[in-house]
């Protein structure tokens, strides 16, 4: 069966900008409040949030996961220079140092439960983050690294060669299952 499962008990703000790929899963409990695009075989874990208000948006890649409990933010607050509340719509653009930028997550990726990245990142393919780790706005990767730390730093090359021959075996078994639907 190639339809994304989707729990319902998760929370979408924007159901119309909300698409998740073939064989995907988002589990329980995640929450969602800016537009969502997830591509094949991935995996979002229970109790993620991706964050950030209809103005921003997060990619997901092919073959990716995001572990339990991690949080993505498109926006986050300055919190030495702006308030920290919520601003009605009337009293207009209140905020003088927001921090916003798209957050984009490429193929072959993976993310460790309950870690954190900011607006403005872009993972490149093959990137790997270790559990519990702190990725700052606008952090810089190299392609098929693994990081980890708080905040994040290099920790040694991923194996590309395995993970794409893995997700070959991955891709071969889908052509199959896909004319069977």
């Amino acid at each position: 069966m190639s339809k994304p499962i989707i729990s319902k008990n998760c929370r979408v703000r924007d159901p119309d900008h909300f698409s998740v790929g073939p064989f995907s899963i988002v589990d329980d409990f995640c929450y969602f409040s800016t537009k969502v695009a997830i591509g094949k075989c991935s995996h979002i874990a229970a109790g993620c949030t991706v964050g950030g208000g209809k103005a921003r948006s997060f990619v997901l890649g092919d073959y990716c996961s995001v572990s339990s409990g991690v949080r993505i933010w498109c926006s986050s607050d300055d919190f030495v220079s702006d308030i920290v509340t919520i601003i009605p719509e009337c009293a207009g653009k209140v905020k003088e140092n927001l921090i916003t930028g798209d957050v984009k997550i490429g193929n072959y990726c993976a993310i460790g439960a309950n870690s954190v990245i900011m607006p403005k990142n872009t993972l490149p393919e093959g990137v790997a983050v270790g559990a519990l780790t702190f990725i700052p706005a606008a952090f810089v990767f190299k392609p098929w690294s693994v990081y980890a730390g708080i905040p994040a730093r290099f920790i040694k090359k991923r194996d590309r060669k395995s993970v794409l021959r893995q997700a070959a075996k991955i891709e071969s078994s889908i052509g199959s299952s896909a004319t069977e639907d």
